[in-house]
């Protein structure tokens, strides 16, 4: 395995951390005329100036770096409503197309797809092999890579378009070796210095001591958010205000954290530290950013920025379910769930 693999698979274990295909290919294998519908499926035409790739990354590479440009793989699914506002939300301004082809060679790739690829090291995957080895829990997945074939930066889900033209920026001006991305994110957004985090009556309250609370045999969320956080504020009054969600949640060891604070815990590791220097640790990069961890205190899956009513709950149910122990691919077990709610007859709307 070569250092760019070794580095993707490193990368993509790390950042467990957003979409649907198998959970829309569920849809049409619905025989009962009372089972609930899936709603907020959307299909998506890729530009046809994404590169025509033969999926020989080391071939794709040495042509990109001939070209001053770098390799942007991303990871996709049929009718991912996420995808589908990649393309149509960001895709669409000019001066992001424009700025992705001016320094981008972009390789889609389907993470149920069946078409064989090789590695820098001429190790050969399908796609959907690839992407489990990469463990991809979400679509869209963008892997940036280095001349080298070094993984630079890895988005995992949607980001809406300034925050996605802020990790292009990072990766096109080749600011790795200068600054950490999420020091980068920081310094382009808007000081947080003001302002007050958004209260919930689930949240616990300080001192927090994520070893004495690992002890109830409740799993563990922490909330990982910012003042002045529009998306934060879209989380609490759009997401966490419906009762099913909350009802969920509720299950919960629930910690909220300002990520540029020096709020003193104990992390569910035993480690004593402050808020600040353990989001930097996790690589929080975004706020808001919903790590959860099992009773035993270890990470199982986070999301970031981003957040829908059934996606999120789906990640809150895939820990307190257990199901995370049987079903190591996030989107067969939000598949199987979504069939789940519809045998009894609701519908399942995957963009509310």
């Amino acid at each position: 395995m070569t250092r760019s693999t070794r580095a993707v698979v490193a990368l993509g274990i790390l950042s467990l951390p957003a979409c649907w295909g198998p959970l829309v290919l569920a849809a049409g294998h619905a025989t009962t005329k009372q089972m609930g519908r899936i709603l907020g499926a959307m299909p998506t035409k890729y530009p046809d100036w994404f590169k025509q790739s033969f999926l020989e990354f080391g071939d794709d590479i040495t042509e990109a770096t001939t070209e001053g440009k770098r390799v942007l793989v991303m990871f996709h699914q049929d009718g991912c409503p996420y995808c589908n506002a990649l393309v149509e939300r960001n895709l669409s301004q000019r001066h992001i197309e424009e700025k992705v082809r001016k320094y981008f060679d972009v390789v889609a790739v389907n993470m149920w797809g069946d078409r064989e690829l090789l590695t820098m090291d001429g190790k050969s995957y399908t796609e959907k092999s690839f992407a489990q080895a990469l463990r991809v829990q979400f679509t869209p997945t963008m892997i940036f890579f280095d001349e080298s074939g070094n993984v630079v930066l890895r988005l995992n889900g949607y980001l809406p378009p300034q925050r996605f033209e802020t990790a292009l920026d990072y990766v096109a001006s080749r600011r790795e070796k200068q600054i950490a991305y999420r020091d980068f994110v920081a310094a382009r957004s808007p000081s947080p210095a003001s302002g007050t985090l958004n209260v919930e009556d689930f949240f616990s309250s300080p001192p927090y001591d994520l070893v004495e609370a690992s002890r109830t045999g409740k799993p563990i969320a922490v909330f990982f958010e910012q003042k002045q956080c529009p998306n934060c504020d879209r989380l609490h009054a759009r997401v966490m205000q419906d009762p099913a969600t909350r009802e969920i949640v509720k299950q919960f060891t629930c910690v909220q954290l300002d990520m540029w604070a020096n709020t003193p815990l104990v992390t569910p590791s035993g480690e004593k530290t402050t808020a600040r220097k353990w989001a930097k640790g996790l690589d929080v990069k975004y706020a808001p950013s919903i790590v959860l961890f099992d009773p035993t205190g270890e990470e199982i899956i986070r999301r970031e920025a981003f957040f829908k009513v059934f996606h999120t709950q789906s990640i809150f149910d895939y820990v307190l379910s257990g199901g995370h122990k049987t079903e190591p691919s996030f989107q067969r077990f939000i598949s199987a769930r979504a069939k789940r709610i519809r045998e009894q007859g609701k519908d399942v709307n995957i963009w509310k």
